[in-house]
């Protein structure tokens, strides 16, 4: 199976551990080299290395980014279903497909980060319980972006007669993204609700769990092939990058996560000018 149409590349631009003006660079960075997309984190505390560092709340980071950019599409990989209510998150995504007119990526998950939550005094519900509320946020977002009055019985949290005004730019919703290869739980939900399915690995691990999702999607009446697959790209050393994206699009996927170098800028530029153009074009 082969992607039809050009591949789409994104930019993970590490947000953690750096000022406000340097994310920023980051991102219009992105936007000059012809990144389809830039990925922010949604946490609220750095996850890696040592010492205190900036961590910028995510949410109001893409609405900010939004009045930034002109171009490039908005995400966070990924956001947490417990750091916000869903009607709060539905509202939010609202607020900023209108901010960037129609830029928006929503790419959900059940959360993980428990030290972050216990230190903040967010709840931090048993697995079952958040990936039941993940059900409930996508469910409930997607209600919401109608704009019609709503009601829904949820495992966690309810609608009564809710609206949200006006409908998002993007039609029926932002593309919503979920991530992860979890054959009992999560695949079941990418085949219901998601957009694009993204998850790490390789294309030959991640295999079964696409095939699955096909076979998910079909007995759920939906045309698998509206579910595109994104994978990761490393682009510490461009050779490699390019051998690892022939492999990805030769799988079928037709989205690549490409994270921020060690080397910073010279990689990210080098890769934009000798390999993306030979995917997109």
């Amino acid at each position: 199976m082969t992607v039809s149409g050009p591949m789409r590349f994104g930019l993970d631009v590490a947000q953690q551990r750096m000022p406000w003006d340097e994310l920023v660079r980051r991102v219009r960075l992105a936007e000059e080299l012809g990144f389809d997309g830039v990925w922010g984190f949604d946490h609220f505390q750095p996850m890696y290395g040592e010492g205190p560092g900036e961590t910028f709340e995510g949410m109001t980071t893409l609405a900010a980014l939004a009045g930034l950019t002109t171009r490039v599409r908005l995400g966070l990989l990924v956001t947490g279903v417990t750091y916000r209510h869903p009607s709060v998150l539905a509202a939010q995504a609202l607020t900023i497909d209108h901010a960037s007119h129609g830029r928006l990526e929503l790419s959900l998950g059940a959360a993980w980060f428990d030290r972050e939550h216990h230190e903040l005094g967010i709840p931090f519900p048993p697995t079952p319980e958040r990936f039941a509320l993940l059900e409930d946020a996508l469910e409930i977002v997607t209600l919401l972006s109608t704009g019609d009055v709503v009601s829904y019985d949820g495992n966690v949290v309810s609608l009564r007669d809710a609206q949200l005004r006006p409908a998002p730019v993007q039609q029926p919703h932002p593309p919503i993204w979920i991530g992860g290869s979890g054959p009992r739980r999560t695949l079941p939900l990418v085949a219901k609700y998601a957009d694009v399915w993204h998850s790490f690995g390789t294309p030959n691990s991640l295999r079964e769990a696409s095939e699955r999702i096909d076979q998910l999607a079909t007995e759920a009446g939906r045309d698998p092939a509206d579910i595109l697959r994104a994978g990761s790209l490393s682009l510490d050393d461009t050779a490699t990058a390019r051998k690892h994206a022939t492999k990805w699009r030769d799988a079928g996927y037709g989205y690549l996560v490409c994270g921020w170098p060690g080397a910073g800028d010279a990689l990210v530029e080098q890769f934009a000018r000798e390999v993306m153009p030979d995917f997109t074009g």
